[in-house]
């Protein structure tokens, strides 16, 4: 029965599983380094706009105009604006190492304004009381803004590692390997439907175990 419905996953099984262990180092690598940035950008930005612990309203301006500028780009061209770049800074566009400078910068502005946002629902009452009692700025940002809004910049992360595996699969699209690569070789263009099926069926998985983990951890350290 397998072997009728699925014949060619069958066959390539194992170019399916390299493919998936492939979008499985882009994503942990390109996420690492792209939450970490994000929410860098994110805590500057809360911290220099109006009225902030550090106001600086043109360091402020330039980061949100740089941020508006990348997320308004389509990740397609962006990869493509970036392919000197990426051969420079890599030695190659193609594969994972070429994949992972164009997920990097497309996925550093969507976290900051996600983390952002986190950051900027946490009680201005108690930020308040805390500089009233004359406890220092970095303290503040360290110990009660970050702190305070760990339900909501985990489901930033959450929804940043989902939009990843997306950015991943586009990236297979022009050579940058994955699971999308794989899908575009075998399943789009030697129509292979089986293979579209199953790798569809593998990132809604995906997909679905990221979200539910991401939730139950907000979830207990919610308060």
């Amino acid at each position: 029965m397998i072997e009728t419905l699925f014949p060619n996953v069958l066959e390539y099984a194992s170019d399916m599983v390299v493919a998936f262990k492939e979008t499985v180092i882009m994503v942990l690598i390109s996420g690492a380094i792209g939450l970490v940035a994000g929410l860098i950008l994110a805590i500057i930005l809360v911290i220099t706009k109006e009225n902030g612990l550090y106001e600086n309203k043109v360091l402020h301006r330039i980061l949100e105009t740089i941020i508006n500028i990348f997320r308004s780009i389509p990740f397609v061209i962006l990869v493509a604006m970036l392919v000197s770049f990426t051969r420079l800074l890599m030695g190659t566009s193609i594969g994972i190492k070429g994949a992972l400078v164009p997920m990097v910068i497309g996925i550093v502005p969507f976290i900051s304004r996600l983390a952002e946002q986190a950051l900027l629902e946490v009680d201005k009452g108690v930020i308040e009381a805390a500089w009233a009692m004359g406890i220092s700025k970095k303290y503040i940002v360290f110990h009660i803004l970050i702190p305070e809004a760990k339900p909501g910049l985990i489901r930033s992360f959450i929804t940043g590692t989902i939009s990843l595996i997306g950015l991943s699969t586009m990236a297979g699209t022009v050579g940058g390997g994955g699971i999308g690569s794989f899908a575009v070789r075998y399943g789009y263009s030697r129509y292979m439907n089986d293979i579209t099926f199953v790798t569809v069926v593998i990132l809604v998985l995906s997909v679905n175990i990221i979200q539910t983990l991401g939730n139950r951890a907000a979830s207990k350290i919610t308060h």
